[in-house]
């Protein structure tokens, strides 16, 4: 049976941007073992005039530069194949979380858009991007840092690119649940100990500490992520006594 493998191409006026993040850990790595192949493709070189222009001024007056059709168009066309999904990162897309990353991680082609200035034109999201991704409610230079965070979360979701399987499946949101607290050695730093029931060799009762522990950090950081996702019979007993040693009814 062969590995699956993704391939993301990138559209970006700012190439240079990627390299030390392409050529760096667990993405670096990804690529050498064939699970991934990623490349970045400079959107001037789809331009026609000697200036190799992208953007313009917006038809009606406004602040800023609007990304041009032609190029765009011409380069995701120029890369598209079958499967290609082209995503558009922009402030109107659908937020992105780990949910999304596992859906993309799944695909066979992912064309993003690296869109800069004060936009795109119209006719890009409409007539070109099947798909719309926003990092959050802020606002950033350009969408070359919300291109990598995208590529970051979804090539570690390909089976294969991390060394233990274990370790997607315990991270944080991957359950509906923030990670459990992590210690190594020493045991004992300035007078903070490592808890006992980790050194105990009981994996029965360190697996339980660890869902306890994860339960707590979300109660405590991440509350909504416990009505999105819902109760365990066991958590629901854990959030009894959380209520009750706070005071709570």
């Amino acid at each position: 049976m062969s590995r699956r493998s993704l391939k993301v191409d990138v559209v970006t006026i700012f190439p240079d941007i990627f390299s030390g993040f392409l050529g760096e850990s667990i993405i670096k790595r990804a690529q050498e073992k064939g699970l991934v192949r990623i490349r970045v493709v400079n959107l001037r070189d789809y331009t026609a005039d000697r200036h190799r222009t992208v953007d313009d001024r917006p038809f009606g007056g406004g602040a800023g530069m609007v990304f041009k059709p032609e190029p765009v168009f011409k380069a995701v066309e120029d890369l598209a194949t079958p499967s290609a999904e082209v995503v558009l990162l922009s402030p109107r897309g659908r937020k992105f979380d780990q949910e999304v990353a596992v859906e993309l991680s799944r695909k066979k082609h992912l064309i993003l858009i690296s869109g800069h200035y004060e936009g795109v034109d119209e006719r890009i999201r409409r007539g070109l991007a099947t798909d719309e991704i926003s990092l959050g409610d802020f606002i950033l230079t350009g969408g070359a840092l919300p291109a990598m965070v995208v590529i970051d979360c979804v090539v570690r979701l390909i089976p294969g690119v991390l060394g233990h399987p274990d370790s997607i499946r315990e991270e944080s949101f991957a359950s509906g649940r923030l990670e459990y607290p992590h210690y190594t050695r020493p045991t004992e730093f300035r007078g903070m100990k490592v808890p006992e029931v980790l050194l105990s060799g009981d994996h029965q009762a360190i697996a339980r500490w660890r869902r306890r522990q994860a339960f707590i950090n979300t109660f405590l950081c991440r509350p909504d992520l416990l009505e999105v996702h819902g109760l365990t019979a066991e958590e629901r007993t854990w959030l009894k006594e959380l209520k009750k040693e706070q005071g709570r009814k």
